[in-house]
């Protein structure tokens, strides 16, 4: 039986099965020289005649050829992609900024790889070193960083990638050399302390992370400045990190020491609000007119949970647009970032 027309037409590679063609395959069947070849599909400025330009690019799409990515960067002196490097991709606070990361890399014909440091400076010191060879055009470390900007061992690998002409890209903290993306987490964490003041409460359970942590102590310094100014105190400051886990275990180890009525816990991230609203929920306790539980970053579960937390509402997606613009604009001047209180039933507040 004959195959129909409309796939007979479709032209299959000719390496379709078996080894994978290389850059000698196309030059061979292009009829041309290797160096013709590699300047036409690794990207090199050296100007090729357009007729044989069009013989490799016929026979690499006959043979099924996809450039080599190394062999781009060696010619151009960078690859077409962008690193961006987490602290963890199950937090969907990360999630929404490799979607904004994500975007910009789209518009621009570019590839994002992400790479997890768990917050641990000599893995992300050896994650760089290895980015380093695959020659990225960008580089952008989102995860929070210490009051040191970086790790010596990771500062000295930034420094290498930055002087061979590679762009990094920090949140928070960064150096004269480096563009780095802000948000205002002082004023946002402020505002929600006022607001929370102004609901009736007065005491305070704040679950951190550890002390040194930029965006932690930023928001704790600002809820606290927020909180009091409103006549609230914060009784508590409990350590840990940006997990769930993290929150669950801090509440639940306040919850054994014992927490009142009407008091109001603040996670340093919806997701550590979200673990302490599990903790008080086991504890058989009601979160809300019990126990008040508010959050920074709004992230999308923060709404779908019951009750819905209140917290600040950051545009995450944006944040990680900026950054990546950050990477590529020559002249590149961070946007405002409007951060938004939401307030919702984890606060219903209390009559005084």
């Amino acid at each position: 039986m004959s195959q129909p027309e409309s796939l007979s037409r479709v032209r299959q590679p000719r390496h379709a099965r078996g080894a994978a063609p290389t850059l000698h395959d196309v030059a061979r069947e292009a009829g041309v020289s290797l160096a013709t070849a590699s300047r036409v599909l690794n990207g090199s400025e050296r100007k090729v005649a357009e007729s044989f330009r069009e013989k490799v690019e016929l026979a690499a799409a006959e043979l099924g050829y996809t450039a080599n990515v190394s062999a781009q960067a060696t010619a151009r002196g960078t690859s077409p992609v962008i690193a961006l490097l987490v602290a963890d991709i199950a937090d969907p606070y990360f999630g929404l900024i490799a979607a904004g990361v994500a975007r910009g890399a789209d518009e621009q014909g570019l590839v994002v790889t992400i790479a997890i440091t768990e917050r641990d400076p000599a893995r992300e010191a050896r994650i760089v070193r290895a980015l380093r060879g695959q020659r990225p055009q960008g580089l952008i470390l989102a995860a929070s960083r210490t009051k040191e900007p970086t790790d010596s061992d990771t500062a000295r690998e930034l420094a290498e990638y930055a002087r061979f002409g590679g762009r990094v890209v920090t949140f928070g903290a960064g150096s004269a050399e480096n563009r780095h993306v802000e948000i205002d987490n002082r004023a946002g964490a402020e505002e929600l302390g006022r607001r929370m003041a102004a609901l009736g409460y007065r005491s305070a359970i704040a679950i951190a992370a550890a002390e040194g942590v930029l965006t932690s102590d930023e928001r704790l310094a600002g809820f606290r400045a927020g909180f009091d100014s409103g006549g609230g105190a914060i009784d508590r400051v409990l350590r840990g990190d940006f997990r769930r886990e993290s929150g669950v275990q801090a509440m639940a180890a306040a919850l054994a020491d014992g927490v009142e009525p009407g008091t109001l816990v603040f996670g340093m991230s919806d997701v550590v609000a979200i673990g302490a609203m599990s903790a008080i929920r086991d504890a058989g306790r009601e979160i809300g007119a019990d126990i008040a539980v508010c959050g920074f970053d709004d992230v999308p579960s923060s709404s779908d949970v019951t009750p819905a937390l209140t917290t600040v509402r950051v545009p995450l997606s944006e944040v990680g647009y900026q950054a990546f613009r950050a990477t590529v604009d020559a002249d590149w001047e961070q946007a405002a970032l409007p951060l938004e209180v939401a307030v919702r039933a984890s606060t219903p507040g209390i009559d005084r």
